[in-house]
């Protein structure tokens, strides 16, 4: 194997990445400059969701909280600035959270009362099939403080919040605001039978695909099934975890198969996958590959560094198994397509036979 020197690789970054890093710094300004008008239009016709601005250190439901604000912004001075709600998943795909409005106070469940919904938001009387693994349903009483419009019926049934009646709301805010916003030649809402709202969004450069999603985010919070970071672990430092465990996001996921909802911890690396390789996995390689690898100098040779992560992606996505890097007995891929896995896995293996092929 011919190897690649630093200049090599050089090369390849400056003329690959960075005009990859440029066009998606564009779009990703061009649609949250879009999303932003969409949503602040969703805000004005119901309060209980909020413009993307509101994100972050920035959410009504924390402004009354002066010392986690003082934190927040302590941890933000002089970092790069970004916008809390967009992550992007890929070049033309990204994910933004909606915040929501009127649910502060949050505590977790003690006891749990399972119940089932089907993905329009209709009780069941039956049980599904591996309760354990999911999460209980967000309840209202979980919040010392809600507004009244989250106790009413569209999104309520019986002290729970149905992601899926959220989200049904939310979907005939958005097709409303895009026709209110004059949007309609921007943005188009795309067939979904996830727990998002799908919409195409026209940019300058080319089409991006943009999954809407509506959060609960809780800065003060920690899950206690996220027992992290595990004992006499030299990876990441005492203050990095102090810089991650600053709270969680709530988000809807559907189960596979008969279709449970129910709202998630999450917060970038702690969401599940439904895609295969996406960034999520990609993130959880990387902590898995740290926390093995935790000292400088194993990092300090890019090409060796770079093939170890790749050699880890390979072995995780030919067995069909990735743990959740937070969550225990959590399997990322356990809902990815075995096919899209199984072609990954045979793209990833000729890269790994000869590396320098991609950077000739």
């Amino acid at each position: 194997m011919k190897p690649f020197t630093d200049e090599d690789v050089e090369i390849y970054i400056q003329s690959k990445v960075e005009r990859r890093h440029y066009l998606v710094s564009k779009a990703v300004e061009e649609v949250q400059k879009i999303i932003q008008q969409l949503t602040a239009e969703i805000s004005y016709k119901a309060v209980r969701f909020q413009a993307i601005s509101n994100s972050g250190i920035h959410n009504e439901n924390i402004k009354d909280q002066p010392a986690l604000l003082a934190k927040w912004s302590a941890m933000l001075r002089r970092k790069r600035p970004f916008h809390p709600s967009i992550q992007v998943l890929a070049p033309s795909q990204f994910l933004i959270t909606v915040p929501l409005r009127g649910l502060t106070g949050y505590r977790e469940c003690q006891v749990r009362h399972w119940r089932y919904y089907t993905v329009n938001g209709a009780k069941l009387l039956s049980s599904v099939r591996d309760p354990e693994e999911l999460h209980q349903w967000l309840e209202v009483e979980q919040f010392s403080k809600s507004l009244q419009q989250w106790h009413e019926e569209d999104v309520n049934i019986e002290g729970d919040l149905v992601p899926a009646k959220v989200l049904i709301v939310f979907r005939e805010l958005v097709e409303k605001s895009i026709v209110s916003c004059n949007l309609s030649s921007k943005v188009t809402v795309l067939e979904s039978f996830s727990s998002v709202v799908r919409v195409a969004v026209e940019t300058s450069e080319s089409q991006v695909e943009v999954e809407l999603v509506p959060a609960v985010e809780i800065p003060t919070c920690w899950p206690e099934k996220a027992r992290w970071p595990r004992c006499l672990k030299r990876w990441p430092s005492q203050e990095k975890v102090q810089c991650i465990k600053v709270g969680i996001t709530l988000i809807p996921t559907y189960s596979r198969g008969i279709c449970c909802s129910g709202f998630r911890p999450a917060r970038s690396e702690c969401c599940g996958v439904n895609q295969c390789c996406i960034c999520v996995t990609s993130k959880t390689v990387l902590f898995w590959t740290c926390e093995k690898y935790p000292r400088t100098k194993d990092w300090r040779c890019f090409p060796e560094a770079f093939l170890r992560l790749v050699q880890k992606l390979h072995k995780c996505v030919s067995q069909h198994f990735l743990k959740h890097y937070f969550l225990k007995n959590t399997n990322l891929l356990k809902y990815a397509n075995t096919s899209d896995l199984d072609l990954v896995a045979s793209k990833l293996a000729v890269f790994l036979e000869n590396p320098v092929f991609c950077l000739d």
